[in-house]
């Protein structure tokens, strides 16, 4: 078993507001596995949505002129403790068990499950986040129940790796809840980035025919993932395809071109949602919903089983990694900087510490 310190170098969120409340020290104590956990040197993480939404409290409902939008700022609802270790990807190395856990489990190369059902040795009420309810992958070290600490055996680089966590397991959870299957034709929003760049790969490998929307200056590299038509984000779905066209969409952008996601559903289709970065409310008018008779599936919480067939279809290499920059750790807030802006196709990654 390596050596391992006192303390490691990591990024700490110190409260809710802009990148000032980033905090990278080298003065972090070390976590010790407890029953049921391992320790996982970290070799890299990725970069989502949801690290900054979290930060910004974009997740709280409340009113922020007239409530304490803390109050209810994390994926589950609830407060945050601070300080907080972010960072729902991580790809690592398990270095220490604790009680419970085999040893012949240390020098695994593991990737961490997102969406967590235990912690501190006992089965959760309601599901944690990895780097939201509990600290993350932006240190050198963390702590996760072994169950949540998938082996995989490839040949991918670390950043590579944590490309995959967060981003492909919503997206397969998605597809999953929609029951994507052969000669489905399936809309992708939000394209470009992480979970709709893997949202296409995850439906073509399970034969289905994918339209994306997305940028026009992105048109070229999406059509590169295999899509069968690139929609333009700034043009009219339902002008464009008409209606009743498609039988699954899955959205991770709401806003206001909203109800033209309904109206191109045909009759019985599936509707998907993990995101909305165009805007979350949305105007639905309900008679569409109930005569075409559609499906609504919100997806966040990974069902049973996603994670592990993700890990089996990377290592099968069915699917690729497409990691657009990596930055070092302590230039997080830059590469928070990177991803807001949006010009590149798939993730943004932290290298912590290179594997050996």
């Amino acid at each position: 078993m390596p050596y391992i310190s006192d303390l490691m170098k990591g990024v700490v969120l110190l409260g809710h507001g802009g990148p000032d409340m980033l905090a990278y020290r080298d003065d972090l104590s070390v976590p010790r596995p407890q029953t049921g956990d391992v320790l996982i040197k970290i070799h890299a993480a990725g970069v989502n949505n949801t690290d900054i939404n979290t930060r910004l409290a974009w997740y709280s409902k409340s009113d922020a002129a007239n409530n304490d939008i803390s109050e209810d700022a994390s994926w589950a609802g609830a407060p945050l403790n601070f300080p907080l270790i972010q960072g729902i990807d991580a790809c690592g190395e398990i270095v220490a068990v604790g009680i419970g856990v085999s040893a012949d489990r240390i020098g695994d190369r593991v990737l961490v499950e997102p969406c967590l059902y235990e912690a501190g040795g006992k089965t959760l009420d309601q599901p944690w986040f990895f780097g939201s309810e509990c600290n993350g992958a932006f240190a050198e070290y963390t702590v996760v129940a072994a169950r949540h600490a998938h082996t995989i055996t490839s040949s991918l680089s670390s950043p590579e790796l944590a490309s995959f966590p967060c981003s492909y397991s919503t997206a397969e959870n998605m597809l999953t809840r929609a029951q994507v299957t052969t000669g489905d034709i399936v809309l992708v929003t939000g394209a470009s980035g992480g979970v709709g760049s893997a949202a296409i790969q995850l439906a073509k490998a399970r034969g289905a025919t994918v339209y994306a929307v997305t940028s026009a200056d992105k048109k070229a590299a999406i059509k590169d993932l295999g899509v069968d038509m690139v929609l333009d984000r700034n043009v009219s779905l339902r002008e464009t395809l008409g209606a009743n066209t498609v039988d699954v969409v899955i959205d991770l952008v709401a806003g206001p071109g909203w109800p033209d996601l309904l109206d191109i559903l045909r009759r019985h289709g599936r509707y998907a949602v993990a995101g909305a970065v165009a805007g979350p409310l949305v105007e639905l008018d309900i008679r569409t919903l109930y005569l075409k008779d559609i499906s609504f599936y919100g997806c966040t919480a990974l069902d049973a089983g996603v994670f592990a067939n993700l890990v089996t279809l990377i290592e099968a290499g069915a699917i690729k990694p497409l990691v657009a920059e990596i930055f070092p750790l302590k230039d997080i807030a830059k590469a928070q900087q990177t991803f807001a802006e949006k010009n590149y196709i798939g993730k943004i990654v932290l290298d912590i510490q290179p594997s050996s």
